[in-house]
């Protein structure tokens, strides 16, 4: 979600004829788009913007700012550790940036009387429908398109509701307007974003035919043209209902991928959590899913060592992790976030035992996800060419609907197309495959893309 915010103030500040440059030394002003969800977060950001203050000694116009989660938690306070400091934009308030620095700018350069730091936090009526795409005139093969903000969860680990505001969803309408611009510029491929994207419009929109409005949503956007492929994240357990287990089933063009939170295989922590749900009902909708789609690839987030986490409690959830064989997982060793219920738990965990669980869970997931990825040695499936690998050489990325790296030999033209690759060998996090070329009507479709 903050790549995605980054992008949309990247294209606002384009649009009012700005420049992004590459090398942040070329740069005349700077903003850190920031993250709340760990303290480590805010300190790294801090550091950061101390290391950039230094810029002003030699450039006095240079322009240094602070957008995000740590802004809004933060607030005014940033100021007396970043005295220098031009811009606070919080999580609301993107879409001012571009007004906010035309005044800053135009009053250094005498046009008005030079402004202290502007601070802007407060929340703003409608703010979500700002978040859309504004320039779809460069392609992007995979696009995220924001649908909501907010959360109104209240998980006893996090700081999301306080940084994010209540949940607030765009008029479905707009966002089907966007995803179809996105199309008619080369996007084949769109991620729904939300803080618990399942509870998109529940508020706003009434349910049409037992279907929610994130299951409608989805609907209306594997109708339109030129999309191929629909992702979303991050969901809550307690999203999947029928109507979206039956999604999977019904609507070709939502992956066979579930990025499906877990915390913890404990009823008991899952409760200290507040999380709504139980193992019981985790195992469910994982069962429901595999029903719908077979092949279903998922990941999920875990946190170990959170506190009154006992060793039967995390036995509970090594066993868990064991027998639902994840593909792909966060594993996060609790920390305090000051401003969350958790912090002022008693019951903390250890340091040394938090890294050694989180060890035993990385073991079990890579065990797993080499195993998956090594029943595809030998077998051809599909992907869509994302642009070159990192190291390039005439080798291109793409991912299957599974979400698995695929890297493979290919040509430019292949970038954002979907082709068979044949997969040679593999790695816990990679395939590594060749493109496959079978018959000649496939031969002349790959060769022509």
């Amino acid at each position: 979600m903050n790549e995605r915010d980054s992008a949309a103030v990247a294209e606002l500040l384009r649009s009012r004829g700005y420049s992004i440059v590459s090398d942040e030394f070329e740069a005349d002003t700077i903003l850190l788009n920031t993250c709340s969800v760990r303290d480590q977060a805010e300190q790294k950001a801090i550091g950061k913007a101390g290391y950039l203050r230094k810029r002003k000694v030699k450039n006095p116009n240079f322009l240094l700012g602070i957008m995000g989660c740590m802004a809004q938690n933060r607030g005014a306070e940033l100021i007396d550790k970043l005295p220098d400091l031009d811009l606070i934009v919080g999580t609301q308030k993107f879409h001012r940036v571009p007004d906010h620095l035309d005044h800053l700018i135009q009053s250094m350069q005498g046009q008005g009387p030079k402004p202290s730091t502007i601070v802007d936090l407060d929340e703003e009526e409608a703010s979500q429908n700002e978040i859309r795409h504004h320039n779809t005139a460069t392609r992007q093969v995979s696009a995220f398109v924001s649908i909501m903000q907010g959360c109104n969860m209240r998980c006893s680990f996090c700081i999301v509701p306080k940084t994010r505001g209540e949940e607030r969803a765009r008029p479905m309408a707009d966002i089907v307007e966007e995803v179809a611009s996105l199309a008619e510029s080369g996007t084949r491929e769109v991620t729904l974003l939300g803080q618990i994207v399942t509870s998109y419009g529940q508020r706003e929109f009434p349910k049409v035919d037992g279907k929610t409005p994130f299951v409608q949503l989805l609907e209306k956007i594997n109708a339109l043209d030129g999309i191929q492929r629909i992702r979303f994240t991050s969901p809550h357990p307690r999203g999947f209902r029928e109507d979206l287990v039956q999604a999977y089933r019904d609507l070709p063009k939502l992956c066979e991928y579930v990025h499906l939170p877990l915390q913890s295989g404990s009823d008991a922590i899952l409760k200290r959590m507040k999380r709504p749900y139980t193992v019981e009902r985790y195992r469910e909708i994982v069962a429901s899913l595999r029903k719908a789609a077979p092949d279903m690839y998922f990941s999920t987030d875990v946190i170990v060592g959170f506190p009154g986490e006992t060793e039967e409690d995390f036995e509970a959830t090594r066993r868990l992790f064991e027998d639902l064989r994840f593909d792909m997982a966060y594993i996060f060793k609790y920390s305090p976030r000051s401003g969350t219920p958790a912090a002022e738990m008693e019951d903390q965990v250890p340091l040394e035992e938090k890294e050694r669980r989180n060890q035993v869970l990385l073991e079990i997931l890579g065990r797993h996800s080499l195993a998956r990825n090594e029943t595809l040695i030998g077998k051809t499936v599909e992907i869509l060419v994302e642009g070159p690998a990192r190291k390039g050489n005439g080798m291109y990325v793409g991912r299957t609907r599974g979400f698995r790296k695929v890297i493979f030999s290919g040509k430019e033209r292949q970038i954002g197309e979907l082709i068979q690759v044949e997969i040679h060998t593999a790695t816990v996090s990679t395939l590594f495959g060749e493109a496959a070329i079978i018959g000649v009507e496939d031969h002349h479709t790959l060769v022509n893309t």
